[in-house]
């Protein structure tokens, strides 16, 4: 039997909270496809663009993806996005060829205040597709899209590699970068539908990708454990680490909380569709909550 490594991990039971890929800076340029494996090294790159996406993305933690929309078809110049989620800024240009991408200037990225491109004030629903990446991604990620463009067509985009295969359908809602994972056609718009409102669907969050785990499974606990759901409605304070064990303070509605969460090995597995050896992925568990003042 061929494996599937969404189906194996909800088999196992295993936990979304906390599971977002930490990043702050993206850079998504449009490409039809077909995508290769690694998109760093794909084809569909044309080579000056392929040491200032390096250099980005070590650099200024730039993560590049390759984004179309659901259908592949593209006649015409090319869409290119560059967001902060940090700061909440997304910033637009076109391109006649992603040639031209290498001559972009993306030294400010880190800032408040943009890099100079079109201001884009709508957010990005992405839905990762990238079916040579891990086979989950395709066959949970396209019925995805194809869901969510039927409402809100000019949002959606499919992309490449999110993080997470394990855990497709994978949606990141951009610019402020929330990450949402075990999505179906028929839950996701709901689901979208309640964050453009500026509330949370817990049962599928896996976090916000500009903290790192520690914090996300902190926020999740909290929100859970009060029915948090307000996008805004809880702030990471401070985080303290002793050995495996993280205490996060975080704020929400008028008072504080503390939240200690353990870092926990889970037993090797094999995590992705293609994986040809167990490996071992980490998870959080909540110690304690407890409310400060």
């Amino acid at each position: 039997m061929t494996l599937r490594c969404s189906v194996a991990s909800e088999q196992r039971g295993e936990t979304l909270a906390g599971t977002a890929s930490t990043v702050r800076h993206f850079l998504m340029l449009e490409d039809p496809g077909p995508w290769g494996p690694e998109i760093l090294r794909s084809q569909r790159l044309p080579g000056p663009v392929r040491q200032p996406l390096l250099h980005w993305q070590h650099e200024f933690g730039v993560r590049p993806l390759l984004i179309r929309r659901p259908g592949r078809y593209l006649a015409g110049p090319r869409r290119v996005f560059v967001v902060n989620a940090r700061h909440g800024w997304c910033e637009t240009t076109l391109v006649h060829n992603l040639a031209e991408v290498a001559d972009l200037d993306l030294s400010a990225i880190a800032g408040g205040a943009g890099v100079g491109l079109e201001r884009h004030d709508d957010p990005l629903l992405l839905v990762c597709t990238h079916g040579r990446h891990d086979a989950c991604c395709a066959e949970r990620g396209r019925p995805l899209a194809e869901a969510l463009a039927l409402r809100w067509p000019d949002l959606v985009w499919e992309s490449s590699h999110l993080g997470g295969d394990r855990f497709a359908a994978n949606l990141l809602i951009l610019p402020e970068a929330h990450s949402y994972g075990r999505l179906t056609p028929e839950q996701a718009p709901q689901v979208v539908a309640d964050h453009l409102a500026g509330l949370v669907s817990l049962e599928h969050y896996r976090g916000h990708c500009t903290v790192p785990w520690p914090e996300q499974a902190a926020e999740h606990a909290l929100r859970s454990r009060f029915d948090l759901r307000e996008l805004d409605g809880v702030r990471v304070q401070r985080l303290r680490r002793d050995g495996t064990l993280f205490s996060v303070t975080l704020a929400a509605g008028g008072r504080t909380y503390r939240v200690d969460v353990r870092h926990r090995p889970r037993a090797p597995e094999l995590l992705t569709c293609h994986s040809t050896h167990p490996s071992g992925a980490v998870a959080y568990e909540v110690v304690a909550l407890t409310r400060l003042n």
